[in-house]
């Protein structure tokens, strides 16, 4: 057969050419190509690792920023807190003497009240005692048919009040 008489001439030109198409090819992707995609591989690996390197680090900063805030806002809250109690003590230390003054007041127009009442009731007792009086002498004389004096009657009714 022709075709395998043929064999042994064409092998040995195609197993050099073959040798020589992947030869070239093994200089052009693994000599040429190659090289530059891992140094793309390398590069994009390094601007990652970069990006996430930064990323973290403005994590931590604004976790210590979020941290002095708080720290701020705590103080300022405390501080808040003392004033509000510093108000409500002046408050009430104002409402205390305004109302000691009220009632200063309100003892001295009682202590004058209470005068006014004593001076009022002994005067209606004199006043108490005097009809008293006029009406003893009254009765006894319609009674008894007997005449008393004023200070008699006067006496006499001073000693029932006081007793009775």
């Amino acid at each position: 057969m022709p075709q395998i008489d043929q064999l042994a001439e064409t092998f040995t030109s195609q197993v050099f050419w073959l040798l020589v198409f992947f030869g070239i090819t093994f200089f052009v992707v693994g000599r040429g190509m190659v090289p530059r995609v891992m140094q793309t591989i390398g590069d994009r690996d390094s601007k990652i690792a970069d990006d996430l390197a930064a990323a973290q680090a403005a994590r931590d900063q604004a976790d210590a920023e979020e941290e002095a805030w708080r720290q701020r806002e705590n103080e300022n809250r405390t501080a808040a807190q003392a004033v509000v109690a510093e108000a409500k003590a002046k408050a009430a230390a104002e409402s205390e003497t305004k109302l000691s003054a009220a009632q200063e007041r309100i003892d001295a127009k009682l202590t004058a009240a209470e005068a006014e009442i004593a001076q009022a009731r002994g005067s209606a007792l004199a006043e108490i005692e005097d009809v008293a009086a006029e009406a003893a002498q009254d009765i006894v004389k319609q009674l008894a048919r007997v005449s008393v004096t004023k200070p008699a009657a006067k006496a006499a009714v001073k000693e029932a009040m006081h007793h009775g």
